[in-house]
């Protein structure tokens, strides 16, 4: 099993930028296709990225690609999202996520592992 906590969450205006972190623990990072969805009040979680187990694919939902960017360190037993150009339709809450095998998938229940989520909120 794999516990997921997500951090820097906030408060940004129009244009600028946040970077979201996912530490993990419990057992081997290196095991886990790692993502990251999003989810407003009242609709459906979405997809927003996700990397591969070696961190050499990387894949993009089509309103973040351009301006987001995932990464993981393995030292570290983190992924990360880089956010920048934001706007205000990306205001929800960012959850992490952990696939355990070697595919990734936009679906939220190909997910085995889910963190707690951190809210972003872009003002206009």
């Amino acid at each position: 099993q794999v516990q997921l906590v997500e951090s820097g969450g906030g408060l940004v205006q129009t244009g600028g930028s946040l970077r979201l972190s996912c530490a993990a623990s419990g057992s081997s990072f290196n095991l886990y296709t790692m993502a990251w969805f999003r989810q407003v009040p009242g609709k459906e979680r979405e997809f927003v990225a996700a990397i591969s187990r070696s961190g050499g694919s990387t894949y993009y939902a089509d309103s973040v690609k351009g301006r987001f960017t995932i990464s993981r360190d393995s030292a570290k037993n983190t992924v990360d999202l880089q956010m920048n150009s934001l706007k205000p339709e990306d205001t929800a809450v960012y959850y992490c996520a952990a696939i355990g095998g070697s595919y990734y998938s936009r679906s939220t229940d190909q997910y085995h592992y889910w963190g707690q989520g951190t809210q972003v909120t872009v003002s206009s």
